[in-house]
C-alpha cells in the first residue's frame, strides 16, 4: 500500500499527525509526500514509517529545499508516479500535469490543501489534501493507492 501526503506542515505547536494517519503509516510500503512537509526532522519522522519520496514545497525550510528536488518521478507498486508540489492554477491544472509527468500512470500535487481524485485520459491525478491543515478542505485527508487504484482516505 502506498500512502500519498501532502502540506503536513510539521511541527508547528503541538500540533502532530493524526492517529488515523499514523495507523496508515505504520501499514504503508512508501509514502510519497507532495511538498510542504516543513522540516528534516518532520521528514525523518516519516522516514522511521517506510522508505519516502518527497519534492520541496514552498513552505519547506531551506535545508529541504536544496536536499529535495522540485519535481520527482518514482516507479512504485507497478506504477509510474510524477510528484510535484504545485499544479499551478486550477484552469489547465489536469492537463498541464500531464504535460509536466509525460507517461506517468498517477501524477501526485499538494499546495491547494484541497483534496482530489481523477481519471484524466486514464492518468490519475491526485491530491492528497493535508492530514493536519484542511484549510477550506471539509476534512484531513491522505491518499491511498492499493491495487493501482489511489482513494481518499479522512483523518
Amino acid at each position: 500500500m502506498l500512502v500519498l501526503l501532502g502540506d503536513t506542515h510539521l511541527p508547528r505547536g503541538s500540533r502532530r499527525l493524526p492517529e488515523p494517519c499514523v495507523e496508515l503509516l505504520r501499514r504503508a510500503d512508501a509514502i510519497v509526500h507532495t511538498g510542504d512537509v516543513a522540516t528534516a526532522a518532520a521528514l525523518r519522522e516519516l522516514e522511521a514509517y517506510a522508505p519516502v519520496h518527497a519534492v520541496h514545497g514552498n513552505a519547506d525550510e531551506p535545508a529541504l529545499r536544496t536536499t529535495l528536488p522540485g519535481r520527482l518521478v518514482v516507479e512504485l507498486e507497478g506504477l509510474r508516479i510524477g510528484v510535484v508540489h504545485s499544479g499551478g492554477p486550477r484552469q489547465g491544472r489536469h492537463e498541464r500535469l500531464r504535460a509536466w509527468f509525460p507517461g506517468c500512470d498517477l501524477v501526485a500535487y499538494g499546495h491547494s490543501h484541497l483534496p482530489e481524485v481523477a481519471n484524466v485520459d486514464g492518468t490519475w491525478i491526485v491530491n492528497p489534501g493535508s492530514p493536519t491543515e484542511r484549510r477550506r478542505s471539509p476534512a484531513r485527508t491522505v491518499a491511498v493507492v492499493e491495487r493501482a487504484a489511489p482513494r481518499l482516505v479522512e483523518v
